[in-house]
């Protein structure tokens, strides 16, 4: 009798599947890849995936919660250096490394310069922005926190770097910007994923600009009638560091997997400078080996999205990977979107905000 099929599971987008689907249809192995929404990937608990999955495409916050319940496979003698940013950092814990940095990508900003012109570089330029044309901030799911970390990051704080989540007064500040923004946004944005923004930004012609928002190389091709400009997160400041919270993904192999040489070789493939810089874009992938970003080859078709936003994925913020963290990550979202609706006081919001994090945090 053969084996039975390895099982997969990465996320429902064409970046997220096209590529592994094709791979795995010619690596010589037998495995079979499901799909899941991008709010599955977001928040599913990792102990779920791995009691059902040999490979999984996951989130590095999931980590945590990954060894509490020691559901993951190292993976240390896989990779090199050569990837952007802390893509390869992002999944190493405790000294060992528990996921491949299979996709590199950060919020950046999203512009239809056919609409405003230039990009905005400073978040004073995209208030201004804003006062004039349709500006639309990433508050969906996660996205609400995750926005409201990376204006921190701009505002010279990184969130989650003491006890506290952040101080009052970057907190306050970041949350009064989100305010001023969400007030004028189309009020529909409010409930849209990255993706959804970026389709939106590609389907029509009612939004304009998003500041802050995972970079999908997709929706960068210059084949689209109506393709977004992707540009460096803004600044506070004229080359001050430009906020970001490092998103991608990585491949994982779950305890119960059966890793044989033949599955070893598949995944080092997907890593390797041959797949990174030809195969993976060429299935409406998106890399993450420095040498792909810098690749004439890969940034001639998408309008340079990789080169253009290099900066900011390589100075990008990594989210806390403790225990527990995922779930304050959702809890937080909901608080945030009700702070930036007016549900919540800015006060009262920081708070709870920082009580959350402390009593979510159930291991360092």
């Amino acid at each position: 009798m053969g084996r039975t099929p390895y099982r997969g599971l990465t996320w429902d987008h064409p970046r997220g599947r096209e590529a592994l689907v094709a791979a795995a249809g010619h690596c010589g192995i037998d495995l079979v890849w499901d799909v899941h929404p991008l709010s599955g990937f977001e928040s599913t608990p990792i102990e779920q995936l791995a009691e059902r999955y040999d490979v999984i495409v996951l989130d590095h916050p999931q980590l945590g919660d990954a060894l509490l319940h020691d559901c993951l496979q190292s993976l240390d003698e896989i990779v090199g250096s050569d990837f952007v940013g802390p893509s390869v950092a992002s999944y190493r814990m405790n000294g060992r490394l528990w996921a491949l940095p299979l996709d590199a990508a950060t919020q950046v900003a999203a512009t239809r310069v056919d609409l405003v012109g230039a990009p905005p570089r400073l978040w004073s330029e995209v208030v201004e922005l804003s006062r004039r044309t349709p500006v639309a901030l990433s508050l969906a799911g996660p996205h609400a926190l995750l926005t409201f970390a990376s204006i921190c990051v701009a505002l010279g704080e990184e969130p989650a770097a003491a006890e506290q989540f952040v101080s009052g007064p970057t907190g306050r500040r970041a949350l009064e910007l989100m305010v001023e923004l969400t007030r004028r946004a189309p009020r529909h944005t409010v409930t849209l994923d990255p993706i959804g923004l970026l389709s939106e930004m590609t389907s029509d012609d009612t939004l304009a600009h998003c500041p802050l928002v995972y970079g999908y190389v997709n929706y960068a091709s210059a084949r689209l009638d109506r393709r977004v400009t992707f540009t460096d997160a803004p600044s506070e400041s004229p080359g001050s560091r430009p906020g970001s919270t490092i998103g991608g993904t990585g491949l994982a192999v779950s305890a119960r997997c059966d890793l044989t040489p033949e599955l070893l070789d598949h995944l080092k493939w997907l890593l390797s400078a041959t797949a990174q810089e030809s195969f993976i874009p060429a299935h409406a992938g998106q890399p993450s080996r420095l040498s792909a970003w810098t690749s004439d080859q890969v940034n001639e078709p998408v309008s340079d999205f990789y080169r253009a936003t290099l900066r900011t994925i390589s100075e990008s913020w990594v989210r806390p990977r403790h225990a527990g963290y995922v779930g304050f990550q959702s809890a937080a979202g909901d608080l945030v979107r009700e702070v930036v609706a007016g549900a919540v006081s800015i006060s009262a919001g920081l708070e709870q905000l920082n009580s959350q994090y402390v009593g979510g945090r159930i291991a360092s």
